[in-house]
């Protein structure tokens, strides 16, 4: 019976192992690539750990299946606090993550009670366990990596006239119109942009920005985007009403690949747009070299929450406090 524990505790390890490094692996090429290095790596936090966790379990059982449990236990709590302070926590989103971390309590048991038995010779153990994990992590590599290099960036970071797939508009330049980064290393939330012309003008955040939900009315009126001067280089002290935040709508049917409109349609609501090749993070529409991956569009999902766009055709919602190094913005106008 012990033997079958330790085959299913070896099991169960590799398999979390591996679900972590391929999650972290992905997200890293696609969520974490452009940010300063080291800091994609962080991606692979979970994997990494992961993958010592399986060292101290093949060298010492008990050790290492009593840490299993604790980081298991731990990373629950950790995600649900998270998930909580950015307003999402529901039943769930509590139960999404409790099928890996419960892998990690349910491989600690399982080591500890198989502790005695009789083990596989420790080479196969450590090219099951180690090696799979790694060979995960270069065969995404070698599907991504490749992709990410290809992506066209002409390094112009100026005004552009993206046209297409029934959409002609001025896209922002390099300034505060266009990803303009904060002193804490984040960019304005859909509220701070929406309100950034109520006295005293400028961009809010906390208190400042008022208990009223921020509205889509105000993002129109009130939006940092109509501050901003014809040149797209300056905000003035009164409202230009030259530039204005995108639709959902006009970011999805501007999205390119290849330096080629993506000819893609947006969703009904949240989701995926159907496109005739898959966009990417490239010029003229992304910097490729920054951090966001992600548009906020100009309009309301409803009171809390508002649309944004992915580089990859991804249609979804954030609370309209909610920001990040990822979720920046454009602002554009007509020709």
């Amino acid at each position: 019976m012990k033997n079958i524990s330790n085959i299913i505790a070896l099991g169960t390890l590799t398999l979390t192992t591996s679900l972590w490094m391929f999650w972290g692996t992905s997200e890293m090429y696609y969520e974490g690539w452009g940010l300063p290095f080291p800091q994609p790596l962080a991606y692979l936090t979970p994997a990494l750990i992961c993958l010592l966790l399986t060292a101290l379990c093949l060298r010492w059982p008990h050790i290492g299946g009593w840490l299993l449990i604790g980081v298991g236990g731990a990373f629950t709590f950790w995600w649900w606090g998270l998930t909580y302070r950015r307003g999402g926590l529901s039943l769930i989103s509590a139960l999404e993550m409790v099928p890996v971390s419960t892998l990690l309590i349910l491989t600690g048991w399982l080591i500890l009670h198989s502790a005695k038995s009789k083990q596989p010779p420790f080479r196969w153990r450590w090219y099951v366990s180690i090696g799979v994990p790694l060979l995960i992590f270069f065969g995404v590599s070698a599907v991504q990596l490749p992709q990410i290099m290809r992506r066209l960036d002409d390094g112009y970071r100026g005004e552009r006239l993206i046209q297409g797939n029934g959409v002609t508009l001025i896209w922002a330049p390099a300034g505060p119109g266009w990803n303009w980064k904060q002193p804490w290393g984040g960019y304005p939330s859909w509220g701070s942009l929406a309100r950034y012309g109520k006295p005293p003008i400028g961009l809010k955040t906390g208190d400042k920005l008022g208990a009223a939900p921020y509205s889509e009315q105000e993002m129109a009126s009130t939006g940092l985007c109509a501050y901003l001067s014809a040149d797209g280089l300056r905000l003035m002290d009164e409202a230009q009403n030259i530039w204005r935040m995108p639709t959902t709508d006009e970011v999805i049917r501007s999205l390119t690949r290849g330096g080629v409109n993506a000819g893609c349609t947006p969703p009904e609501g949240t989701g995926r747009a159907t496109c005739e090749s898959t966009p990417d993070k490239e010029t003229p529409l992304w910097a490729p070299d920054q951090p966001p991956i992600y548009y906020w569009s100009g309009e309301e999902a409803n009171s809390e929450t508002a649309f944004y766009v992915s580089y990859n055709g991804y249609v979804n919602t954030q609370p309209k406090d909610w920001g990040n190094p990822r979720h920046g913005y454009r602002c554009v106008r007509e020709p």
